[in-house]
Order: C-alpha cells, then structure tokens, then sequence
C-alpha cells in the first residue's frame, strides 16, 4: 500500500472545492428554507398563543354572561313570584270585601224582610184585635166562652 500524497492534496482540493459550491448553491438556500420555516414556526406558535389568549378571554367574558343571566333569571323568577304573591292577596282582601258586601246585604234583607214581617203581623194582630172586640161587642160572653174565643183567635193567627 503505498501512500500518495498527491492524491491527498488532490482529495482535499477537490473537498474543499465541493465544500464551497455546495455552500454557495445548495448549503444558502437550503439553510435559508431552514430559516423561513423557523421563523413559520415560530410565527405559528405566537399565533397559537395569542389565539389562546383570546380563546381564554372570550370564554371567561361568556362565563361573566351565563352568570349575568343566571342572576337576571333568578331576579325575574322572584319578582314574579312577587307580583303573583301580592296579586293573590289582592285577589283575597277583594274576594273578604266582596263577601262582607254580600253578607252585610244579606243583614240588610233580613233586617228589612223582619221589620216587614213585625208590621204584617202587627196589621194581622189589629185585625184580629177589632174582629175579637167585635165578636166580644155583638156578643156577650161568660169569662169561659170568651177564653174559648181567644183562644181560637190566636189559633187563627198561629196558623196564618
């Protein structure tokens, strides 16, 4: 085996000369799409985050929503149940003025179908009064017929 040095020198000439072709035409613009696909990357990874960001803000301002609108429900289920309380007790008091309307209507017809009553039975017992005195008039009785006489008079009445 025997050593050459000229073709050693030639070998890393040739190296080397390859070494900068490839450098200038291949090694440039490969390192260069190496470059713009790591700044790609890295400008996709910043989008991710800001995306993020915004993801995280939009769902906390929903969250804030939800809850708003949980309290604005919960606040018309109580003023409603407010408003239904106060109108069924409306409803009552209108309902107890309405029966003491009618009940005192009703005294106020009994009062009055009374007092009619008394002056009927007062006209019925005057009536009677002047027919007895004048069956006692025409005809003059001992004390056991004329018992007898008012006592069937006011059968008469108790019957009428």
């Amino acid at each position: 085996m025997d050593f050459h040095w000229e073709s050693t020198v030639f070998a890393i000439v040739a190296f080397a000369i390859l070494y900068l072709l490839l450098n200038k035409y291949a090694f440039g613009p490969l390192f260069s799409v190496m470059e713009k696909r790591k700044a790609h990357v890295l400008g996709e990874i910043e989008q991710a985050e800001k995306s993020r960001k915004e993801a995280s803000a939009l769902l906390e301002e929903q969250r804030k929503a939800i809850e708003q609108a949980r309290k604005e429900a919960q606040d018309i289920v109580e003023q409603t149940r407010k408003i239904s309380t106060k109108s069924a007790e409306e409803m009552i008091e209108a309902a107890k003025a309405e029966a003491q309307r009618l009940k005192e209507s009703a005294m106020q017809d009994i009062v009055n179908e009374k007092n009619q009553a008394i002056a009927e039975l007062r006209s019925q017992v005057g009536e009677m009064s002047v027919k007895i005195a004048s069956k006692i008039i025409e005809k003059e009785v001992d004390p056991k017929a004329q018992d007898q006489l008012i006592d069937k008079y006011l059968k008469e009445v108790g019957n009428r």
